[in-house]
Parts: structure tokens; sequence; C-alpha cells
């Protein structure tokens, strides 16, 4: 593999490929040492000037999902996170569901009275110490990014909540904060602004470590949409029946059988969720 090739980015710059940036981002999903290899010598004769991203990502993901699915299924992990849409309704759940395994309690489409207005807020997180609105800023489509419109107009929002808690009784012992999530990256001018006003910001690779692809690699709460075995239509079936994860899924593992699968993919795809959840 050269370095000397150059591809196109989903942003539309251009680059030289690094073929260490397609190990690291196997070796995340998971794959072995063998498989790996197995992969960078598939997509090495393909290589060429001009090749996007999209297309080495696509025929990574074939080779993948040729001999290990649920290795697969993380490696899409980012593309299935797009396709919680289109609507940014399971995102929101999807992120409720995330803080509450890291041990908020929560609630997902709420109205909020601010001090002067209500407020529908995505998502209410608190602990015993700690309040949280959370506004999850969705995208449908990669090379989006989260402008710094979003946060200015949380944090305007956040601070018409934020009075109306401090006068509320109960909540004397906790500290407000804002917070935003999305699943894309956000503009320089949006984490600056989003820094200084204390507002937290979660982006599909910021912040370092406890980022939205960290989150979820850490707490295994994969959404259904990263299974490699259903079509669109099957994964927006159970989106509309309220299942956004896939351990959600495989405790209602009957509804498997409004899809219209086979026996056998059935069972395809129940191995599937097992290897991806038991691997977490």
């Amino acid at each position: 593999m050269s370095k000397d090739i150059i591809i196109e980015k989903q942003s539309g710059e251009k680059e030289a490929f690094d073929p260490q940036k397609l190990h690291d981002s196997l070796q995340r999903a998971g794959a072995s040492g063998s498989l790996i290899k197995k992969v960078e010598n598939a997509i090495s004769p393909y290589l060429v000037d001009g090749m996007t991203t999209a297309e080495i990502y696509r025929r990574a993901f074939q080779m993948l999902r040729r001999f290990q699915r649920s290795t697969a299924a993380r490696y899409s992990l980012k593309k299935a996170i797009m396709e919680l849409g289109p609507s940014g309704y399971p995102f929101e759940h999807f992120v409720g569901e995330l803080l509450r395994h890291m041990g908020y309690e929560t609630e997902v489409g709420i109205m909020v009275q601010g001090q002067c207005i209500k407020h529908e807020v995505d998502v209410v997180a608190h602990n015993d110490h700690q309040q949280f609105m959370v506004e999850c800023k969705y995208y449908n489509r990669q090379g989006k990014h989260c402008s710094v419109q979003v946060p200015l107009y949380i944090h305007s929002r956040f601070n018409d909540i934020e009075k109306r808690w401090r006068s509320t009784p109960g909540l004397e012992k906790r500290s407000f904060h804002g917070w935003v999530f999305t699943n894309t990256r956000f503009t320089k001018d949006s984490l600056d602004y989003g820094r200084c006003v204390g507002l937290r910001m979660v982006g599909w690779d910021y912040p370092r470590n406890e980022s939205l692809k960290d989150l979820i690699e850490q707490t295994g709460l994969f959404p259904v949409t990263v299974l490699t075995l259903l079509n669109r239509k099957q994964k927006q079936q159970l989106l509309e029946d309220d299942i956004v994860l896939c351990r959600q899924l495989k405790e209602k593992i009957g509804l498997l059988d409004q899809l219209g699968l086979t026996p056998s993919k059935k069972e395809k795809v129940i191995e599937e969720i097992r290897q991806l959840l038991d691997t977490d």
C-alpha cells in the first residue's frame, strides 16, 4: 500500500493514503491481526489516485462482513448512527440510554419550564449532585458539521431553564449544566464557544476518550442499525417499535418474527447479536 496514492476525504479534502489509519480502524472494530491482514491485502489492488475514503470503507466493510459479521457491525458504527433517522427522535433515545447506563436518571423528549418560557428538551439527566439539560443534534449524512449556531442557541435556552431550576425546591444540592451531543463533528467556533460558556460537548470523535464513539464502545450499547443482516426497512421497523439498542432486541427477540425473516436468517441475526454483545 503506497503512501503516494492520493485519496479524497468526505469533506472533499485530498490527502495521501495512510495504511496505518485503515489498520487502526480495523483494530478498533475488534478485528484480529490475521483478519486485518486479509482485509488490507484485499483492498491493496484497488487503491488508485482519486479513490474516496467512502470507497475504501465500503470495501473494508464487505471483507469484514464476509469473514466476521460482528466485527463488520462494529466497523460500521458511524454509518449505523446516521441510520437512526430520518428524524432525530431515535438518536435522542439512544443518547438517553447512554446516559442512563452511565448512572444518570433520564427523561427523553419532555417540556421543561424556564424562567420565561417552556422549552422542549431532548433529554433531562440527573444524579444526586448534577442535573443536565441535554440537546441532541442529529445529522443523517456525513461531512456535515455542527456549527456555532447550535451551542449559541442551546446555551440561551439553558440559561432560561437554569434560572428556574435554581429556584425549584428539592434541587438545592445540584449543580446545573448544559450538554450537547452530536453524531458528527463540531466546527472550531462551536467548540470554542461551548468551552467558553461551560457547555459539555460530545461529538463523534470529541472529546478524546469520551467521544460518542468511545462511549458506545465502552458501554457496549450498539444501535440495532449496526446489524449487517437486516435491511434498512427492517431496521426502521424496529426503531418504530422503540427498539433502539441491540440489547433491547435481545430481550425482545420475538420481534424478529415480524420482519419477514426466514428461520435460517433469523438464527443468523440472533448469532450476530450474541457475538456483538458477548465481545463488548
